[in-house]
């Protein structure tokens, strides 16, 4: 997998160290493990995924992470994408909206000797008791860039955010220049489940 992410233009050697160390396999349900290698998204419980190995490889290459930042990431999920920071020595804070992903999350991290702050609750307002992070990752697509967690980096922070419908969404690099100004880059499309929150779309399960 490390080799096909290669491949693909995921050059970051720390990134790639990392995605060949943390086992994808356990963060899979058991009938899907056969499958944990493959660059591809898969199903998760309560109707969520673990995203492509691309596109986690190609957030965190956006994110820009340095050993030893604060990193805030909004949707633990199966906390994969949280293994691969704490992997590469990143300070991870973790927001999972999901009760029974967060408690998964926090015993397979525990297990594998990961320790991030981990919290269940609306990511979508961030985690103010923490900020300023030197970089918050958005698993899931938003509608609009939240301002709640804009205002939760500190200066030279970056948000990685996907933004858009439904269908699919841009991924958006916003870094924090100043105390009220920010530069917003565009990337490619991605296609995200919903951020779900009180900043993202409205919860119709």
């Amino acid at each position: 997998m490390v080799d096909e992410l290669h491949d693909k233009g995921i050059r970051d050697p720390h990134i790639l160290m990392a995605i060949g160390t943390v086992p994808r396999h356990l963060f899979v349900d058991t009938a899907l493990q056969n499958r944990a290698y493959e660059d591809t998204a898969l199903p998760i419980p309560k109707r969520q995924t673990i995203s492509q190995p691309f596109t986690v490889a190609r957030q965190t290459e956006l994110l820009q992470p340095q050993e030893g930042d604060k990193v805030l990431e909004v949707g633990t999920g199966s906390g994969y994408q949280a293994a691969l920071l704490c992997q590469m020595g990143v300070l991870v804070y973790s927001v999972e909206r999901h009760q029974e992903l967060y408690e998964r999350a926090r015993e397979l991290l525990q297990q594998l000797g990961y320790k991030p702050m981990l919290k269940c609750g609306d990511g979508t307002v961030g985690w103010s008791a923490y900020a300023p992070y030197d970089g918050i990752v958005v698993t899931a697509g938003a509608p609009v860039v939240p301002e709640n967690l804009a205002h939760q980096l500190a200066i030279g922070g970056r948000l990685i955010i996907p933004v858009g419908d439904s269908e699919k969404q841009l991924m958006l690099r916003l870094t924090r220049v100043s105390e009220d100004e920010y530069e917003e880059e565009r990337f490619s499309h991605f296609k995200f489940v919903p951020l779900i929150g009180k900043k993202g779309w409205e919860d119709k399960a």
